[in-house]
């Protein structure tokens, strides 16, 4: 994990072969928000600066709808593709980003896991998408979860809790602290078992409500809620 500057902004990246995983910040006060002239500048920044064909993106739902990268804007909350030099990713403000990458072979994810889709188990569901359509091996398989708001911030309701705790996937472990939920924990839970290996998971293990190491936009804490960030992977050619 290391901070790349992509015109003047500031982005956390991984790599893993040919593909690069990037979650941006809220430094300079940037912004993805798509429903806005300055989301959509940014948008067309990030393919300009890094010389791609495309940036695809959805109309975010909160479901468990699994599209494969054709130029469209779908509603749903998770994008596929095989395809080079072409960014796919998820915009989020507090909400979970998680990126798979299968390099062995060649496709790469970009989901947005808020509570309802990882109620929805849209990870695994995307994973199974892999496994069936690209015939991806779950050893092959990394994933990167970038900054959310975490188990340490995240208040629900009780009843949410409970719905939660009831499910079998999480009986073993503890995904909970009174009223407060680790979406990520239920998320690593998932990833467990679909057969990921524990050590192709990365996380950016920050929080966007109380972390002091990068400026992230929140939902709950910004008082200007129109802020998102950007969370996408590309493969080089």
């Amino acid at each position: 994990m290391e901070i790349q500057t992509i015109s003047n902004y500031e982005f956390i990246e991984f790599h893993q072969d040919n593909a690069v995983i990037l979650f941006s910040t809220a430094k300079h006060e940037l912004s993805f928000n798509k429903n806005t002239e300055e989301g959509l500048l940014n948008l067309k920044m990030i393919k300009e600066a890094l010389n791609l064909k495309d940036v695809g993106y959805l109309n975010q739902i909160h479901s468990d709808l699994i599209w494969n990268y054709h130029g469209e804007v779908e509603d749903g909350d998770a994008l596929v593709t095989d395809k080079t030099k072409i960014a796919i990713g998820v915009f989020t403000a507090d909400c979970v980003p998680v990126i798979l990458v299968d390099t062995r072979r060649g496709v790469i994810a970009a989901i947005h896991s808020g509570w309802k889709g990882t109620k929805a188990l849209i990870v695994s569901k995307t994973i199974e998408k892999l496994q069936k359509e690209y015939a991806s091996k779950a050893k092959d398989i990394r994933v990167y979860i970038g900054p959310h708001i975490g188990g340490c911030c995240y208040e629900v309701s009780k009843e949410l809790v409970e719905e939660f705790t009831s499910e079998d996937i999480y009986s073993n472990i503890k995904i909970s602290n009174g009223n407060k939920l680790d979406l990520e924990k239920c998320i690593r839970a998932e990833l467990l078992k679909k057969g990921i290996k524990e050590t192709n998971i990365s996380s950016t293990n920050t929080c966007t409500s109380c972390n002091k190491q990068y400026e992230l936009h929140s939902y709950r804490v910004s008082e200007n809620k129109q802020g998102r960030m950007f969370s996408f992977v590309y493969l080089k050619e």
